[in-house]
């Protein structure tokens, strides 16, 4: 079974938040369901073209490129950075003429785990759900070293950023926070991966996912 079906990713537009792995992510649920359907990875922070697909950059080319492609990513040049912000056309717009659109609507740092500023994540009114990934290789370390905004998230948890995230402080960020309707956890190279992933699934109440995009493994917990 694919990684979009696990995930019961339905037409229209899906968010992705949170670290360990969301373009990853976007590019392989991309990947599956271009199989048949038209498919725009985009963002509303700033990400990175895909190097190995068509980017439009205008409205003028998205048209172009839709026409050919059934996977393509879109966004406005930052200028000076080589990154992309958010499509000139409007999210309903780009729901109306992709069978699915894949917005990473969020940044970590290139942290594994993140807690969030009031500003974020940025999920479009029109999203019909919102996957966040959490990054394995963050239980054990410290809260400082493993957490995007971290004085953010010992604030939530009540522990000095020299604590370890643990599966329990983990659930309390996401219970607390309440952005999501499903887990993805990346990073489940190991035992000690799996059996984390299992613990944060058994605090929460909403579907989790765990796996390894590097290796194309899942497994629901």
């Amino acid at each position: 079974m694919g990684l979009a079906e696990l995930l019961e990713i339905r037409p229209g537009v899906t968010a992705v938040i949170g670290g360990g792995g969301k373009t990853t992510l976007l590019r392989t649920l991309g990947s599956e369901l271009s199989s048949g359907h038209s498919v725009l990875l985009c963002t509303t922070t700033k990400i990175f073209p895909f190097p190995d697909l068509p980017c439009a950059r205008t409205e003028a080319e998205l048209e172009v490129l839709r026409r050919d492609h059934r996977l393509l990513c879109a966004g406005t040049p930052v200028p000076g950075t080589g990154k992309l912000t958010a499509p000139l056309s409007s999210m309903a717009k780009l729901a109306d003429v992709f069978d699915y659109v894949l917005v990473e609507a969020d940044g970590s740092a290139q942290r594994p785990i993140k807690a969030h500023a009031l500003h974020e994540p940025v999920i479009p009114r029109e999203t019909a759900q919102t996957i966040l990934v959490v990054g394995a290789s963050g239980f054990g370390q410290p809260i400082a070293q493993a957490a995007h905004r971290p004085e953010r998230y010992a604030q939530i948890v009540g522990l000095p950023q020299e604590a370890s995230v643990t599966p329990e402080t983990e659930a309390a960020v996401l219970i607390a926070e309440a952005l999501h309707d499903k887990i993805y956890v990346n990073q489940v190279e190991a035992e000690q991966d799996r059996r984390n992933a299992a613990a944060l699934a058994g605090l929460l109440a909403c579907p989790v996912l765990a796996g390894s995009l590097r290796r194309g493994e899942y497994l629901l917990c």
